[in-house]
């Protein structure tokens, strides 16, 4: 009987263990900063009917060049994707380039390409036609230097070397700027002057350029605004805009960065907050 009464007992126990509530473990509270996400390159003409911008062709391979010092350089080469008065949207490697002028930029095609090459103060844009190479257009931009060897000649950087440019029949209009400050020229075939003209760009970096493009760039600038997934960066030569996806490390508006691109690769870089402190010897000096 007295053991009929335990083994009772102890099935209830059992039982009533079964059925009691269970508490599950909370997970602990993540500490950790996610990732930034990704986003796609925004369409710099929003609306409802925008087509997607198409990749563009991989550039023909290109030999191998010296990695690059200066600072700033771009050498890129993209073709015509859409234009609007006075504006112009190249695609290219790496992203979106902009070309914008009130003067100029008003008779661009999609069948034509473009050559763009920036090195310090010196800007240098060719635009021709893809099929035949035509000259379409060539600007050049950068500090007034008058030429030392021949009289009505200015002197300027290009990616092929130095430039010999025919101030031609604009001379005179010419003897309004003094030497060192900014000018924006066209020139034709001869690299003689055929107009003065206003040109601004912008860069959008959204994307690693593919093996073989013929693309460099060395820029450093200051943060000037974040917004969504992109840095916008104040450079020497334009506003460039990241793209969080290539690798943008976690930056604040005022802070120094510094972008590279070479060999296809793209590195963002950012000085060190931390200055190193000089060890001291712990036993005293004899």
């Amino acid at each position: 009987m007295l053991r009929c009464a335990i083994g009772s007992f102890c099935t209830l126990l059992v039982v009533g263990t079964l059925i009691s509530p269970v508490h599950a473990e909370e997970p602990p509270e993540q500490t950790e900063t996610l990732p930034l996400p990704t986003a796609e390159t925004p369409d710099p003409t929003p609306g409802p009917t925008s087509d997607p911008i198409p990749n563009p062709p991989p550039d023909a391979p290109v030999a191998s060049v010296a990695p690059v010092t200066i600072d700033p350089f771009i050498r890129l080469r993209g073709s015509v994707w859409r234009t609007k008065a006075g504006i112009v949207f190249l695609k290219t490697p790496i992203g979106l380039l902009s070309l914008s002028s009130k003067t100029t930029l008003k008779d661009l095609k999609a069948s034509q390409e473009i050559r763009f090459w920036v090195h310090e103060r010196h800007v240098f844009v060719e635009i021709r036609k893809r099929g035949d190479d035509t000259l379409v257009h060539r600007y050049l931009s950068g500090p007034m230097t008058p030429g030392t060897n021949e009289p009505g000649t200015l002197h300027w950087g290009g990616p092929d070397g130095d430039l010999t440019v025919h101030a031609g029949k604009l001379e005179e209009h010419l003897t309004s700027y003094r030497e060192g400050e900014p000018l924006t020229v066209e020139v034709d075939e001869t690299n003689t002057i055929s107009g003065v003209h206003d040109l601004q760009f912008d860069l959008q970096i959204s994307q690693t350029p593919p093996a073989g493009s013929d693309v460099q760039l060395l820029l450093s600038g200051t943060v000037s605004k974040l917004k969504s997934n992109f840095v916008f960066v104040r450079t020497p030569v334009g506003l460039v805009m990241l793209n969080s996806k290539i690798g943008v490390p976690r930056v604040k508006v005022g802070q120094p960065i510094t972008v590279h691109i070479d060999s296809g690769h793209v590195t963002v870089t950012l000085p060190s907050a931390e200055t190193a402190t000089p060890r001291h010897s712990a036993s005293p000096t004899p």
